[in-house]
């Protein structure tokens, strides 16, 4: 049983104990079939689509030009962080109640690129960035608010707060730190929430002042 399927069977285990219910399904975020698939298997599982958040991505460095860059590190990072997501999303809106809520989460290095390397990640970001931008657009008239969290340093599994780069993004940051998972978890609360009814097409930035 591999890690990640763990900690979300914990995650459901823990939701239950909460008297909710919850359920586990695993999918490639690569993969717009998989993607498409899970978004109908939770909504036929638990009876209706309130609310979609958008949180997988894959992040690999790689210099313009280099010769030895691995050629499909582009395209995974492609199919993981955009194509996942505008999948998601086309599966969702359909069986989405008017008034639901989407969130992405993105980085707020789609518009401050934190150091060399990282230009096919970041410009995948920007995309998302856009289409949140779009969507809002697009689902206004049903009510569907469609917005964007742009982390800075996040403690992570692909970004641990003792990580490789860790001592330069933490000189970024105006608060000199790095933020924690559930700093992300809060401002994805209120954007899904009914005080955020009103903020739709939106960019909210928790990044501990690197964007300021």
């Amino acid at each position: 049983m591999s890690a990640s399927r763990e900690r979300a069977e914990d995650m459901v285990r823990e939701v239950e104990a909460l008297g909710r219910r919850a359920v586990a399904i695993r999918a490639d975020q690569a993969s717009a079939a998989e993607v498409e698939s899970l978004v109908r298997e939770a909504h036929a599982a638990l009876g209706r689509l309130d609310i979609l958040v958008n949180s997988a991505g894959v992040f690999v460095t790689g210099m313009v030009g280099d010769p030895g860059a691995d050629r499909n590190a582009f395209d995974r990072q492609l199919d993981v962080n955009v194509k996942g997501v505008a999948a998601a999303v086309r599966a969702a809106v359909p069986l989405m109640a008017e008034g639901g809520r989407i969130v992405s989460i993105g980085t707020t290095g789609a518009v401050h690129v934190p150091f060399a390397g990282a230009a096919d990640y970041v410009a995948t970001k920007a995309a998302v960035a856009a289409y949140t931008r779009g969507w809002a657009r697009d689902l206004g008239p049903r009510n569907i608010t469609v917005n964007l969290i742009q982390p800075g340093a996040i403690n992570t599994d692909m970004n641990p707060q003792d990580g490789p780069f860790a001592e330069t993004l933490k000189g970024l940051a105006a608060l000199g730190r790095y933020g924690q998972p559930e700093d992300v978890a809060a401002a994805v609360a209120f954007l899904a929430g009914p005080d955020a009814g009103y903020v739709t097409g939106a960019t909210l930035n928790v990044d501990g002042g690197q964007s300021a």
